[in-house]
């Protein structure tokens, strides 16, 4: 009974220190990122499988990148990076937007997982292959910065 006890208070420690650290105002993190790119070689050789999921992984980039490139195309961005006062207002818009989009996200892969397994393998290797140029100028930004 003492250590359950004790191993539920140390969870809530870490739980409430989490939360406190994580900084407010951030538009988004390196967390839905991809970190890989692939060639069409590469692609040809994965099952349908493992080529939805990457299709997934390049959506959820997307996704969360997308309303925020006007402003910045770096993760880890805050407010007062970009020049906007981090007020409570503000920060609930970014708050916000993110959960909305987090929401969405999930509608999206659920259709995804539904349908996209009835496409032809090479459409769905065209998509990835058009994600992955989308993401690449979104990272580089209008003067090419990565």
């Amino acid at each position: 009974m003492k250590k359950t006890t004790i191993l539920l208070l140390l969870v809530l420690t870490i739980g409430t220190l989490n939360a406190q650290t994580k900084k407010k105002g951030i538009l988004y993190n390196n967390e839905n990122l991809i970190n890989r790119f692939h060639t069409i070689d590469e692609l040809q050789d994965l099952n349908k499988g493992a080529l939805i999921e990457l299709y997934l992984e390049r959506t959820r980039e997307i996704f969360t990148v997308l309303p925020y490139l006007s402003l910045s195309n770096q993760p880890g961005t805050s407010l007062s990076d970009i020049g906007i006062k981090e007020d409570s207002d503000n920060v609930k818009v970014v708050e916000k937007n993110n959960e909305i989009a987090e929401r969405a996200f999930v509608y999206t892969t659920n259709t995804v997982k539904e349908l996209v397994p009835y496409s032809d393998t090479d459409n769905i290797i065209w998509a990835i292959l058009y994600f992955e140029e989308m993401i690449k100028k979104m990272r580089l930004g209008k003067d090419g910065n990565i």
